[in-house]
């Protein structure tokens, strides 16, 4: 395989330390509210990813964390706690938050058909892990006391900013959403270690350390759970592009300083997925999440689709027109599996089977290029190889894909072969063409005062995985 290295900018060959096994690690989430489709463009794409791998038979080792401590508004170590905020916001403890954010976001996961990492880490079980690691960096002169807080000196590094060759004031930020620029720092670019004096008075987690009661600094959760359980040496660091400045910097940094050698050999980032009005965001107001797509009526899976058709490394733009779009294209996909799975008989042709696997493989090996592998899943349903050849083909593609195609295409045809028991009059059919245009523009409200007098007439409308059913009330 080949994958873009963002550490090195180019193409390279995908070459694990250990023959065979991968060790990778994901940012996890902050769990301090939903999370929305944008961050979830991420975790789709980083899902593909292991999924791929391990469709080329290797054994890989996830692991992810999970934010419940540590981060703030702002990444330049200043604003309000994120966990904070959200206690404050819904008036519950901060646990309490954590709780439910956490399991909401892996229902979100479960919907999408994203699979849970083999190990998840939440910060706060970590606690002794990050004292030792900081007091290491203390020890070997990477970090120091200032204004009571535990600070890494980057200005003990021969390079702090390796994922470009950016001036140090075009990225000195880190600072922003109106907050004020932390005066502790002995450079602008260092980074919180140990909060152990801060204005955060009322901060509900917090514990002893060797330099006085505090809690952890976000960026080194991600470089201590990682190493606790990957080892010293990484395979595969995934995450948003958004991260690359300054968490997975400051991941770098840390780490390499404490281990003494180079930490991670890959670095995987996932671009933004943008509004037409720029980058979604919880502070934008677009703050769209997969319970919402389906309170409209879509189902989440055409939102993965949606994603797979563009390369992870551009931006994409969502727009509900772009996702009609993409409902039609899944759906018409769908329709063309449909008579494969009512004839499964013969047997595999496997010069055929064994040409167009190559094609998928060679589409998802080329720097996990999704779009391509989907041209190939057509190139299937259009080659002259029988239904049990291409069946077996899509069920293959699509242990990467995570699409439910043959689930979905079998409860089609299962659904198309009932009979109704009358036919549907007239004005129910024009109320359904005149929801059906109203939903396309976008007009919710007109849409459920529809369905309202389509109930009113004796049917009941609902929105489905496989589409709009409608059935007689009886």
């Amino acid at each position: 395989m080949q994958l873009y290295n963002s550490l090195s900018h180019k193409k390279e060959d995908f070459v694990p330390n250990e023959a065979g096994k991968v060790s990778m690690y994901t940012c996890g989430p902050t769990v301090y509210h939903f999370a929305h489709i944008g961050n979830l463009r991420s975790y789709i794409m980083e899902d593909v990813l292991e999924k791929y791998l391990r469709f080329t038979g290797l054994d890989v080792k996830r692991v992810m964390n999970i934010t419940d401590v540590g981060h703030l508004t702002s990444d330049g170590d200043t604003g309000d706690d994120k966990m904070l905020k959200g206690a404050k916001r819904e008036h519950k403890t901060v646990m309490e938050i954590a709780k439910f954010y956490t399991d909401a976001f892996f229902a979100d996961c479960a919907k999408l058909n994203i699979k849970t990492p083999d190990v998840v880490v939440p910060a706060t079980t970590y606690i002794d892990e990050f004292i030792r690691v900081i007091s290491s960096l203390m020890e070997k002169g990477y970090a120091y006391e200032a204004g009571g807080n535990i600070y890494f000196d980057t200005s003990k590094l021969g390079k702090y900013y390796v994922f470009g060759d950016l001036s140090e004031e075009d990225l000195e930020v880190g600072v922003r959403e109106g907050v004020e620029e932390d005066g502790n720092k002995r450079n602008k670019a260092d980074f919180v270690l140990w909060f152990t004096k801060s204005k955060f008075d009322d901060q509900e987690l917090k514990w002893e350390s060797p330099w006085g009661t505090g809690y952890p600094g976000w960026h080194i959760e991600c470089s201590c759970i990682s190493m606790k359980n990957l080892g010293e040496y990484l395979d595969l660091h995934c995450g948003g592009i958004d991260n690359a400045f300054p968490h997975h910097t400051n991941e770098i940094a840390q780490s390499e300083a404490y281990l003494g050698h180079k930490w991670c050999n890959y670095w995987f980032h996932v671009h933004h997925l943008n509004t037409t009005n720029g980058k979604m965001s919880k502070s934008k107001g677009e703050f769209l999440t997969v319970s919402l797509l389906e309170e409209k009526g879509y189902d989440p899976l055409v939102y993965r689709y949606f994603c797979l058709l563009s390369h992870y490394r551009k931006s994409l733009v969502f727009s509900w027109e772009n996702l009609d779009n993409a409902v039609t294209s899944f759906g018409k996909l769908i329709d063309k599996i449909v008579p494969l799975t009512q004839d499964k008989t013969g047997d595999i042709d496997k010069a055929e089977y064994d040409r167009l696997y190559g094609s998928f493989n060679d589409a998802l090996g080329n720097d996990l290029n999704t779009s391509m592998g989907i041209t190939v899943l057509y190139d299937v349903l259009k080659s002259k190889a029988n239904a049990a050849t291409k069946l077996a083909l899509i069920g293959e593609f699509d242990k990467v894909l995570g699409l439910d195609l043959i689930k979905k295409a079998e409860a089609k045809a299962s659904a198309s072969g009932e009979e109704t028991a009358e036919e549907i009059p007239a004005e129910v059919r024009e109320l359904l063409e005149q929801r059906r245009e109203a939903r396309k523009a976008r007009d919710f409200g007109l849409a459920d005062e529809l369905r309202d007098k389509i109930a009113a007439l004796g049917y009941e409308v609902k929105e489905t995985r496989q589409g709009t059913v409608i059935t007689k009330i009886q």
